[in-house]
């Protein structure tokens, strides 16, 4: 049998980067080649209904192995990685973590320490997979998928164990914000899911952030400068002024736990034009919109005082605070902590500061809140993930499945 182990580190050696700029469903064509993949692993353990649709979302079945009665649980993962840092030709590491620093790569001086990410102390004496320092390692979310994965096979070999009906999913451009967009949900039949797509292990959340992203677009007018007196505007100036209105510490480095933030995601452009991307979030619907309505004041303001009107803004809402569609069906969260207790995890309940197709999910009519996948510093080269958190991850998954089928709901 093959263990959560073989499967990631197999896993992330496959380049499925999503693209914010793509028109097609999937953005890459890479998730579908994953896809492929996929399909064919959820085959060799004997699952059902294995379905890959025309988007590259991918669908399977364990069939129930109780005659009574039980809702049906879904567990969903993501196919993409961030296209915020490289993750072509992922190299993953087994280091036997003893403590101190980590060299992730020597030639490039690149290195994991606890003195910069003290979550590393954690874990002294365990098994870690990094990266080799050039590029993320993945763990978000083929951690998520292979953990899924893993315990399928596992249910599917050890038929003692009642379950009822489950059902697995794989979606594509989760990181791009997209990843329930084109989710068939009826078809799916789920009554509730759980993505596995959190970090530390013991996470369980069922809050999230309320999201926008914000487009600027700074129009300019390029003049020679040795005669551009009255004439030039400089998009590129009128960018940086516009930034430096906003609050210095609502920004993701300043901030934590249940406090919102503003974070520019990008900025490109030059005396002719500049456009800036950024992201708006957070838990609290009232401040969520207060922040929006922030952005819109600032550009009315910079129009007011430039006669062009340089300023174009696309404001577009992305997702919403889940809690709201899981508040009133806290079994589903009472049922996740109870498999978290009776598998040796201590609960750690905390909101999602992050996106997650939970949330899109939760909103068409699935709630589904989020479960750990044990990795850390995702979306970047420190990225990192303790064997131990995958294995348990697994286990969690498990005793989901099984306390599913007597579990006491209220539906």
């Amino acid at each position: 049998m093959k263990t959560v182990i073989d499967r990631f580190l197999n896993y992330v050696t496959y380049d499925t980067q999503s693209n914010p700029e793509g028109l097609t469903t999937p953005s890459t064509p890479s998730q579908l080649v994953f896809g492929d993949v996929l399909v064919e692993q959820l085959k060799e353990i004997g699952m059902t209904h294995i379905e890959k649709d025309e988007h590259g979302y991918i669908y399977a079945t364990l069939e129930s192995n109780v005659s009574h009665d039980v809702p049906v649980i879904a567990f969903i993962s993501h196919l993409d990685t961030s296209p915020d840092f490289t993750a072509v030709h992922v190299k993953p590491q087994m280091i036997d973590y003893q403590g101190g620093d980590i060299v992730l790569n020597q030639e490039k001086n690149i290195i994991l320490s606890p003195n910069d990410f003290d979550s590393l102390n954690r874990y002294v004496g365990q098994t870690l997979i990094t990266t080799d320092g050039t590029t993320l390692l993945g763990a978000d979310d083929k951690a998520g998928i292979a953990e899924i994965i893993t315990a399928m096979d596992y249910l599917i070999k050890h038929p003692e164990i009642k379950h009822g009906c489950i059902k697995v999913a794989f979606t594509p451009d989760e990181e791009i914000g997209h990843g329930a967009s084109k989710f068939k949900i009826e078809k799916f039949g789920a009554d509730f899911a759980y993505t596995v797509d959190g970090g530390v292990i013991g996470e369980l959340q069922y809050e999230s952030f309320n999201a926008a992203e914000a487009k600027v677009i700074i129009h300019g007018k390029s003049v020679h400068p040795g005669s551009a007196k009255n004439k030039m505007i400089n998009a590129g100036l009128i960018a940086t002024e516009f930034m430096s209105h906003f609050p210095q510490l609502e920004t993701p480095q300043a901030t934590e736990n249940y406090e919102g933030f503003y974070h520019l995601t990008s900025i490109n452009g030059n005396c002719e034009e500049a456009t800036l991307k950024i992201i708006v979030r957070d838990f609290d619907k009232e401040k969520f919109n207060q922040r929006k309505q922030f952005i819109q004041q600032l550009v009315e303001e910079f129009n007011t005082n430039y006669p062009t009107k340089p300023i174009e803004l696309t404001l577009t809402d992305q997702y919403y605070n889940m809690h709201l569609q899981i508040e009133d069906k806290m079994y589903i969260v009472d049922l996740a902590k109870q498999a978290l207790i009776e598998s040796g995890v201590e609960p750690l309940i905390v909101p999602v500061r992050g996106g997650t197709d939970g949330s899109g999910l939760s909103f068409r009519g699935l709630p589904t809140p989020n479960l750990f996948t044990g990795g850390h510093n995702f979306h970047g080269k420190f990225e990192y993930i303790p064997v131990p958190s995958m294995e348990k991850a697994v286990d969690v998954i498990v005793k989901i499945a099984e306390l599913g089928a007597t579990f006491n709901y209220t539906r």
